[in-house]
Parts: structure tokens; C-alpha cells; sequence
């Protein structure tokens, strides 16, 4: 997992680099968040953290009516005096199946046995005061079977048709399942695998069922992988397809990606309370693996590392050909926030032009359209000198997001500058959702069918915006701009 270091106290002289609208630790390193569980009309949100940057943790516990802004509990569930706990699920266990009363939040989570990380196995926590302490249970509930560094991560859904809970668990290049009727007996029940394409491990796996919009239900599995082995991405590959209570067959062998950046790993998914059979949200740890294990600016300026990417909305979706295909949509109680709309007027250009708008946190709406060209976007958070920005826009029938002209030298994010996503290649018109934080960037494209997440280290006062095409005259219209404080 790479070198420790004590994330260092805040500079008071610096400008603060803290994110104005996504979810921040308030102080220390996070990375993978936990799925929330809902209770008395709030979302508890449980997530890895340590004092120390890529350190052993704990799971820290935060609370959200709106998704939007999270309140601070402190730690759930501590640092053992052996071993760490690492990433899991937690439940609320309503029909009291667990014997720990109706109502208690049940987590499994995995934590490397004698402190090896060749031992890792599913251990059992509980909470009968609405997820805020749990006590540990005991010895694993699900042991490693074969000694194995890869057996991570179990996610818990209930299954109602067949009365039992379903456990999820990565491997290296498959997700076993098992079923429990009460948490903690459980039983092996198969092997789901994906050599095809080679998108390495998996972690933070996950299992739902969903309502389409045509009526429809299916069931999704899917989770974190190292898409890049195969030139994908690194983030949440899924799979639509069935459950018999044994066994998941997918719709098809090749899975589909809820992300195309580089930044939005570990995601989680849960069911709108209000909404549970046809939209869940989802969050994700806005990093990646090949450089997360190090110092960061906002360690400097506001003594933490790390950050939640934007709560999305989620909905399946029949489309044209038959497939099944989830679409995200930033949260829309985000909109409650916005503290000032802007619309810009309409820009044909053959060149580049600066937008009259300057901001560090904002969600930038836009068409755009062309006939010919070569290349065409908008650069966010552009310098006064246009020498640092990042750039957003459609080239060769891709959808990218190029952050190297953003790049510090001293936090440079290396091969991994530049993320691209397919488009159709004979499109002449694009949608693009923009938000821009103090440290972020995350697209959404056309109907949320495509997104692209990304950490930018941006100066304080990296804060234009301007539009240019290549090779030829684009159109930028319904240009809104809408802030945040």
C-alpha cells in the first residue's frame, strides 16, 4: 500500500483548497467510503480514515439529509489494537434476523487476521444505537478459504424473494457469493468470473436489484477494477443480468463503466429512500491507485487528503439496442445550494474566447455544435496568463478530459493527465454537465449515459473559463453557469 506520512497542520498563511460542495474528512486521509445505510430520515455514510496518509484506519462516521452536506460523528468503528478494519457494508437488520434486536445496523467488513494481509476474512460488527458505536462479534463469520491476499470487501443485500442476505466479496478477476439467513452463518454458493477482458481484481464489489424505466427488473453486479490493464477504465465496471439465489448470469460478457476518468474508485450505491426500487445514489473516493499514497495541496493548506466525489442520481435504462445501461445525474438537491445563476451569451468561434465568468466551485451547463472541425471544448480553471487550465471537449469520437495543462510539478498526475470516453463519431452536437471544486472536476455527458471524474490540482486563482475549437467553427449555447460558497 506504500509509505506513511503524518499528514502536516495546516498553513494559516495559505488560501484554503477545501471543497466547497463534496464531502471532506475534516482532517486526516480518507479513501473508500462505506454504502450508506438510511435511519430516521438521514443517510449514515461511514468511510475509511487515518491520521496518517494511506495509513491503518478506522471507520469514521458522517450524516446527511440531502447528500449534499455531511455532518461529522467521529469514529464508528476503531482502529483494533491488532489490526485495522478495512472496507465492508453495513445494514439495517429490520426483521432482527442477526438476534440484536429489530433495528440494529449490522457490518461486515474485512480486516487481515493477526494483522496478515495473506489472511484476510469478513468480520461482524453491530450497533443497537442507530449506527453510531458497534460492538465487535467475535472471530470471522466468512473465513479466507485459501489464505489469500485478494478475498475483500463484502457487500450485504437482502433478498427478498428468497428470504436470506447475499454476500458479495472480491477476488482476484471473480466475486464469490455466499447467503446467510441471519449475518452470521454464511454458505459459498458460487464463483462469478471475468477473465475477459483483463480488468484485474475486484474490489468493493457490488449487487442490487432495479426497476427500468420500461418496467423491467434486473439485477446489477459490480465494483471496482483495474480497467487500465486493457487500456479501460479504472473505476466501476458493471454488469446487468439475473439472480436464481446461486448464481448471476450477465446480459452480456463485456461490462460497462459508470465512470471514463481517472478519480472515482471504490463507489458505493444505495437505494433513495423515497424512491427505492427505481433510483440509487452513488459516491465514489475521488482517486486512484497509481498516485494516492502521497501528499496532496490540501495537506498543506487545510490538513486533510481526499474527497467524495458528487452524489449521483442513478437509473437504468433500456436502450436502443436492447441493452440495459445506467445513467447518472448529479444529485439534484445540489441545485438547493447554488448560490448564484449566471447565463452567458451564445459563442461561434473558430479560435478561442474567454467566458466573462471567474469562479473555483460551479457547475457549468452547456451545449455545443459544429459541422467540421478538428477539436473542440472549454478550458476550466484557466490562469490569467491561459498557461494552467484543463480541458474538457470532443476529439477523434472521444469525449476527454485533459488535466496536464493544469499539472503541478510537484503533484503531477504523470501517464495518467488524460482520460477519454467514446462518443458517437458522427455526432455534431454535445451536452456537457461541468462541476468544477476547489481540487475537482467531474463531466457528465448528454443524458448522464457517460462521466468523467477527475482530481485537478488547481491554483486559488485558476478560476476562467474559455471555449475554443480547432480545424473548423463550433457553437456554444444555453451556456449557465451556477455557483456555490
Amino acid at each position: 500500500m506504500g509509505a506513511t506520512a503524518r499528514i502536516p497542520a495546516a498553513a494559516a498563511a495559505s488560501p484554503s483548497l477545501r471543497a466547497v460542495y463534496h464531502m471532506t474528512p475534516p482532517s486526516g486521509w480518507t479513501c473508500d467510503p462505506q454504502r450508506p445505510v438510511h435511519i430516521g430520515g438521514a443517510y449514515h455514510l461511514y468511510y475509511l480514515h487515518s491520521d496518517q496518509n494511506n495509513a491503518p484506519g478506522w471507520w469514521q462516521h458522517a450524516t446527511t439529509t440531502d447528500n449534499v452536506t455531511f455532518t461529522d460523528h467521529g469514529v464508528a468503528i476503531p482502529l483494533g489494537p491488532d489490526f485495522p478494519v478495512w472496507t465492508g457494508s453495513g445494514v439495517v437488520d429490520t426483521g432482527d434476523t442477526a438476534g440484536f434486536g429489530a433495528g440494529a445496523v449490522v457490518v461486515l467488513a474485512t480486516q487481515p487476521t493477526g494483522g496478515d494481509r495473506f489472511d484476510q476474512e469478513q468480520y461482524l460488527y453491530y450497533s443497537t444505537d442507530g449506527g453510531f458505536t458497534f460492538t465487535a462479534y467475535g472471530p470471522p463469520v466468512i473465513d479466507n478459504p485459501d489464505h489469500s491476499d485478494w478475498f475483500r470487501d463484502p457487500k450485504i443485500h437482502w433478498d427478498a424473494a428468497r428470504n436470506e442476505w447475499i454476500a458479495a466479496i472480491g477476488r482476484w478477476q471473480s466475486i464469490w457469493f455466499y447467503t446467510s439467513p441471519n449475518l452470521k452463518n454464511w454458505t459459498y454458493r458460487s464463483t462469478f468470473t471475468y477473465a475477459t477482458p483483463n480488468i484485474g481484481g475486484m474490489e468493493c464489489p457490488d449487487l442490487f436489484e432495479m426497476t427500468a424505466d420500461d418496467g423491467t427488473s434486473h439485477w446489477v453486479l459490480a465494483g471496482s477494477t483495474q480497467g487500465d490493464y486493457s487500456g479501460l477504465p479504472d473505476t466501476y465496471a458493471y454488469w446487468t443480468g439475473t439472480w436464481n439465489g446461486t448464481t448471476f448470469t450477465t446480459d452480456g460478457a463485456d461490462p460497462q463503466w459508470l465512470d471514463w476518468g481517472w478519480d472515482w474508485y471504490a463507489a458505493v450505491t444505495w437505494p433513495d429512500a423515497n424512491a427505492p426500487t427505481t433510483r440509487r445514489f452513488a459516491i465514489a473516493w475521488m482517486n486512484n491507485w497509481h498516485y494516492a499514497a502521497r501528499t496532496v495541496p490540501t495537506d498543506l493548506t487545510d490538513g486533510y487528503n481526499g474527497q467524495m466525489s458528487v452524489v449521483r442520481e442513478l437509473s437504468l435504462a433500456k436502450q436502443p439496442g436492447g441493452w440495459y445501461t445506467l445513467l447518472s445525474q448529479p444529485v439534484s438537491t445540489l441545485h438547493d445550494h447554488v448560490v448564484d445563476t449566471v447565463h452567458l451569451t451564445d459563442v461561434t468561434t473558430s479560435g478561442r474566447v474567454e467566458l466573462p465568468y471567474q469562479g473555483s466551485a460551479y457547475e457549468l451547463e452547456l451545449d455545443i455544435s459544429w459541422q467540421q472541425l478538428d477539436n473542440v471544448g472549454i478550458s476550466v480553471g484557466r490562469s490569467a496568463d491561459g498557461t494552467r487550465h484543463t480541458n474538457i471537449g470532443v476529439f477523434q469520437g472521444n469525449v476527454y478530459v485533459d488535466r496536464r495543462p493544469s499539472d503541478r510539478p510537484e503533484y503531477s498526475f504523470g501517464a495518467y493527465g488524460q482520460s477519454n470516453a467514446p462518443i458517437d463519431p458522427a455526432a455534431r452536437w454535445v451536452h456537457l454537465k461541468i462541476l468544477v471544486d476547489k481540487q475537482s472536476v467531474e463531466v457528465f455527458v448528454n443524458a448522464g449515459h457517460t462521466v468523467l471524474s477527475h482530481q485537478v490540482y488547481f491554483e486559488p486563482t485558476d478560476t476562467g473559463i474559455s471555449v475554443y475549437a480547432d480545424g473548423g467553427s463550433a457553437t456554444f449555447s444555453n451556456i449557465t453557469v451556477r455557483a456555490f460558497t
